[in-house]
C-alpha cells in the first residue's frame, strides 16, 4: 500500500492514535500491576498494536470482533472507552462490565466488542454466529475473530474455518502470530511455518503479512473485510508480530532470549516505523504526533486516577448481569 494513495490524513491520524493509545495503556499497566491493586491476570498487547489498529480501520461501528485473553488492544481499536476499561481492570464499579469481568473479560456490545475471552480459541465460533446472523438479516455486518498462533491449533478454530467456508459467512479470522503459544515456540507446536497455509484445506484465502507494518495489515484487512461484506465468504489473515512483554505479567520468559524483545523494540516497533513513514512523506508533521502523544498520556493518567478513586461493586451485585438467575 502506498501511503499517499490509499489513506487520508484523518485515517492516518486515527491509526496512529489507536496504536499510541494501546501502547500507553499497556506500558502504564506494566507499571501499575506492580502496585498489587489490580486483581487477576493481565496479558499485555504492547508490540502488536499495528494488527488491531490496521484491521479495525476498515470495520464499521456495527461490525463485531471477538478477542482473546490478550484483548486490551482489540477493545481500544474497536472503540471501547479507555477510562471504562481501566476501571474494569481495577475491578471497579465504573468499569465497562461493572468491575466484574476484569482484564480477560472486557466487553462492550455498544461498539461491537463481543469481549476478551479467557478460553483459548473461544472467539472463532462466536464470529461464525455473527456471520450467520448477518446472512439471515442481510445487513452486510462482518465479524472478525482475533486469535493467537497457539489458539490456531484448537479444534474450535478449525471447525469455525470449515463451517464459515461451507456457509460462506462474512467473517475474517486474524491470527496474531507472535511466535509463542504461551511459552512454546511456534516451530514446536505447528507443522507449518505460515499458519495462513491452513486455509488451503478449507478452500478459503490465506494471507500472511508483516504484523508490525500498519499499512500492510490495513491493506490486507481492507480486502478481506470487503470480500466478506460483498458475500464472498471468509478469509484467514495471519499477521506475524511480537509481544514486548511476557505471556502474562509476572512471566519470567525463560523460554526465550530477551534480546528478541530488545531487537524488536529497536527495529520492528510499529509506532516508530509509522511515524517515520508519514513524516518522511510529508503527510503529518512530527509536532502533530507529539501533541497527540501528550494528550494520550494525559488520558491514561486520568484513567488510572479515576479508577483508583472509583468504588468496588457492591456485594448485592454479585449475581446480576449473568445468564443464570440464582
Amino acid at each position: 500500500m502506498t501511503v499517499t494513495a490509499e489513506l487520508t490524513q484523518e485515517q492516518l491520524l486515527r491509526g496512529y492514535r489507536t496504536m499510541r493509545t494501546i501502547r500507553e495503556f499497556e506500558e502504564r499497566l506494566h507499571i501499575e500491576i506492580a502496585n498489587a491493586q489490580i486483581p487477576g491476570f493481565v496479558h499485555l498487547y504492547a508490540g502488536e498494536e499495528a494488527v488491531a489498529a490496521g484491521v479495525c480501520a476498515s470495520l464499521a461501528d456495527t461490525d463485531w470482533v471477538s478477542s482473546t485473553h490478550r484483548g486490551h488492544g482489540h477493545a481500544i481499536a474497536k472503540g471501547c472507552d479507555v477510562k471504562g476499561m481501566m476501571a474494569e481492570i481495577y475491578g471497579r464499579a465504573t468499569g465497562l462490565c461493572k468491575g466484574k469481568g476484569g482484564s480477560m473479560h472486557i466487553a462492550d456490545f455498544r461498539v461491537g466488542m463481543l469481549g476478551a475471552n479467557g478460553i483459548v480459541g473461544g472467539g472463532p465460533p462466536l464470529v461464525c454466529g455473527v456471520g450467520l446472523a448477518s446472512k439471515v438479516r442481510g445487513d452486510g455486518t462482518v465479524g472478525v475473530a482475533f486469535l493467537g498462533d497457539g489458539a490456531s491449533n484448537q479444534g474450535t478454530f478449525l471447525e469455525s474455518l470449515n463451517l464459515s467456508a461451507i456457509w460462506k459467512l462474512p467473517v475474517v479470522f486474524v491470527v496474531e502470530n507472535n511466535g509463542y503459544g504461551e511459552a512454546t515456540g511456534q516451530a514446536y507446536h505447528q507443522s507449518v511455518a505460515d499458519t495462513a497455509k491452513r486455509a488451503d484445506g478449507f478452500g478459503l484465502p490465506g494471507i500472511t503479512v508483516d504484523g508490525n507494518d500498519f499499512f500492510a495489515v490495513a491493506e490486507a484487512a481492507a480486502e478481506a473485510i470487503a470480500r466478506a461484506r460483498d458475500g464472498h465468504g471468509p478469509t484467514l489473515l495471519e499477521c506475524k508480530t511480537t509481544r514486548f512483554f511476557g505471556h502474562f505479567e509476572g512471566d519470567t520468559q525463560t523460554y526465550r532470549d530477551l534480546s528478541e524483545v530488545t531487537e524488536a523494540r529497536a527495529s520492528r516497533d510499529c509506532l516508530v516505523s509509522f511515524r517515520a513513514r508519514v513524516t518522511r512523506a510529508g503527510l503529518i508533521d512530527a509536532g502533530v504526533l507529539d501533541a497527540m502523544d501528550a494528550e494520550i498520556r494525559q488520558l491514561i493518567d486520568e484513567s488510572v486516577v479515576e479508577a483508583l478513586a472509583a468504588p468496588f461493586p457492591d456485594a448485592s451485585q454479585l449475581t446480576t448481569d449473568v445468564y443464570i438467575k440464582y
